[in-house]
């Protein structure tokens, strides 16, 4: 059976933690370190090889210890951070995810450096289309100035993209 169902992960105190696969889910659960909160609208199941043990596929699961988060002074850099970031093109306003990448503003080779505020998510025909040049040497002008985000403007980014709010109100309005 082939299930490609991401599950979110809540906390003890039902704040969201990330998501996993439900391979995992369904392991953390068995082990005892894991309860289901709400199972997948298809009622998909999965068995064990000898047919005693059937799972349901949960859409959301909750550790029953507490996970203490490490809280960071600043979000990390990284090409799927600036993504989510953005969340579009910063030049034409696509918005087809899959097509995104990573432009920097002042190009590396005129000594711009990977960092929040110098790269920004651009489709790749507006990231070839301005090439090895700055945005007014392309004639190209950023939708908006590209800057650190902070950790709550992160976490709450991370959670509209993971589909995850929609998902949590379901839950609780139940």
């Amino acid at each position: 059976m082939t299930v490609k169902t991401n599950v979110i992960v809540l906390n003890s105190d039902y704040s969201f933690l990330s998501y996993t696969t439900w391979k995992r889910a369904i392991r953390l659960i068995y082990q005892g370190k894991a309860e289901v909160i709400k199972s997948n609208l298809l009622n998909k199941v999965v068995r064990n090889v000898t047919g005693l043990y059937e799972y349901v596929i949960p859409i959301a699961i909750r550790l029953l210890k507490v996970i203490r988060e490490v809280y960071r002074k600043s979000v990390p850099y990284s090409k799927q951070n600036v993504i989510a970031r953005d969340g579009m093109c910063m030049y034409c306003g696509s918005k087809n995810l899959n097509d995104l990448t990573i432009d920097h503003v002042v190009p590396k080779s005129r000594g711009g450096r990977s960092t929040w505020e110098n790269c920004v998510a651009a489709c790749k025909h507006c990231n070839n289309k301005k090439g090895d040049r700055t945005p007014s040497e392309a004639h190209m002008w950023l939708i908006k100035q590209p800057k650190m985000p902070t950790i709550h403007e992160f976490a709450q980014l991370k959670l509209k993209s993971f589909g995850v709010n929609k998902i949590l109100k379901d839950i609780f309005n139940d």
